[in-house]
């Protein structure tokens, strides 16, 4: 019997990794994010693609792939999105973080990114004081009756009299609008019984809940410089395996077109008041709608997968 050892001749794909925390300027804080890096030629497929986000656990990862030319001069990307369970449509903090890994990491000379996603193309471009800013489509939702989400609401809120009004966007975001009197502590210290979401309303209308609160001083809706959020929020989507999200960029996709039309203006300032936070410049557009935000890069590294 030989003594050599044996030959191992399984390939081995080690795919450039990143985590990011997105909406935010500070480590710890905003939504973090995985960012894996993928070249043309790895043909990683879908099922690869959940079993990393699987493995990595994070409310999202994001997959930007090269399909032409190099990482440091393409100015067009291809970008799917997946939380542990399954591949969303839009997300907006891992596109920013995908942007801020291209621009800050890979050295992309580009000012402006365009990404090619199950949401069409999305532009991303550097903005001043570090901001990044993303170019979405704005999802205005519809008002819907109370009693039709009763359910659903009432394990969403301490008493259904707390609520101002809901409404629903095609896109499957649940907004519900407290009362103006309610101050910010109460939102954040609000306990929506998520595990109970998904039995209340099983049919797939609602893919997520938005908690919203319109800002005043006198609510503290204010920022460690004293500036007023024109709206805070909180978002929840256990029906995508997210119990909360920190920080939600396709949630104020919906917010935004909400809050632009009942304060009557078009630049907004919001903050998502998780444990974790986070703060989103927005300006409204006719059917689009812009979202800056700052990133910081945590991890950097590599996942080796066999394939």
């Amino acid at each position: 019997m030989s003594d050599e050892k044996e030959i191992d001749k399984r390939e081995y794909l080690n795919i450039p990794m990143y985590i990011v925390d997105a909406f935010t300027s500070k480590p710890f804080e905003g939504n973090p994010a995985a960012i894996c890096l993928i070249n043309y030629e790895m043909g990683l497929t879908s099922d690869e693609m959940q079993k990393i986000a699987k493995e990595m656990n994070l409310s999202e990862t994001a997959f930007v792939t090269l399909t032409k030319g190099d990482f440091q001069s393409s100015p067009s990307f291809g970008l799917r999105w997946f939380t542990p369970t399954t591949e969303v449509s839009l997300c907006g903090h891992a596109t920013l973080a995908s942007a801020a890994v291209l621009f800050n990491e890979a050295g992309n000379q580009c000012e402006q990114i365009h990404f090619d996603s199950l949401s069409g193309e999305l532009t991303v471009e550097r903005s001043q004081k570090d901001l990044i800013t993303l170019n979405f489509p704005l999802n205005p939702p519809e008002p819907k009756n109370v009693k039709d989400f009763k359910a659903l609401l009432e394990v969403c809120v301490d008493d259904l009299s707390d609520i101002d009004e809901i409404q629903l966007s095609a896109t499957g975001k649940l907004l519900i609008r407290l009362k103006d009197s309610f101050r910010r502590d109460y939102l954040e210290t609000m306990q929506p019984r998520t595990n109970e979401m998904i039995a209340s309303l099983p049919d797939g209308l609602v893919k997520g809940v938005g908690i919203t609160v319109k800002g005043s001083v006198e609510n503290g809706s204010v920022d460690s410089e004293g500036n007023v959020y024109d709206f805070i929020s909180r978002y929840f989507a256990p029906w995508l395996g997210i119990h909360e999200d920190p920080v939600t960029g396709s949630w104020h996709t919906v917010a935004s077109a909400y809050w632009a039309k009942n304060l009557n203006k078009t630049n907004l300032y919001a903050r998502q008041c998780s444990q974790r936070g986070g703060d989103l410049w927005i300006k409204v557009l006719d059917t689009r709608v812009t979202l800056s935000g700052k990133a910081v890069v945590n991890l950097r590294g590599q996942f080796t997968i066999v394939k």
